[in-house]
């Protein structure tokens, strides 16, 4: 069996905007222009947390550090601050994206459906 060819993190990121692109692609002119550089975002986000997650999940929340010759300890690590930042940041660029989206074209989520009723 022959194994996967892994993608590059541009051609991840190129699948993601496509992706995001079919969302939106019904979208008038002026709304599409407002949209395509947050999907560019948002795709870049999306792969980075993705690549972020792994190296996480291989290495821990966590690193050690040592201050000077005595002092030694753990700390979170420069990638969970990243991680931790950077997915309040895509989730502030989804939201405004599902913003531009029509109300009509929404899909109602089963918990406002429920509040609905």
């Amino acid at each position: 069996m022959a194994a996967k060819k892994e993608r590059t993190k541009e051609q991840r990121i190129k699948a993601e905007k496509t992706r995001l692109k079919g969302i939106f692609k019904e979208l008038d002119e002026n709304k599409k222009k407002l949209v395509t550089p947050l999907i560019e975002k948002a795709a870049f986000m999306s792969i980075e947390l993705d690549d972020l997650q792994e190296t996480i999940r291989q290495e821990g929340w966590t690193s050690e550090y040592q201050n000077g010759e005595n002092q030694w300890g753990t700390k979170k690590s420069p990638e969970a601050d990243t991680y931790i930042a950077l997915s309040k940041n895509y989730a502030a660029v989804i939201k405004q994206l599902i913003d531009l989206v029509p109300a009509a074209k929404r899909k109602e989520s089963r918990l406002q459906a429920l509040r609905d009723e």
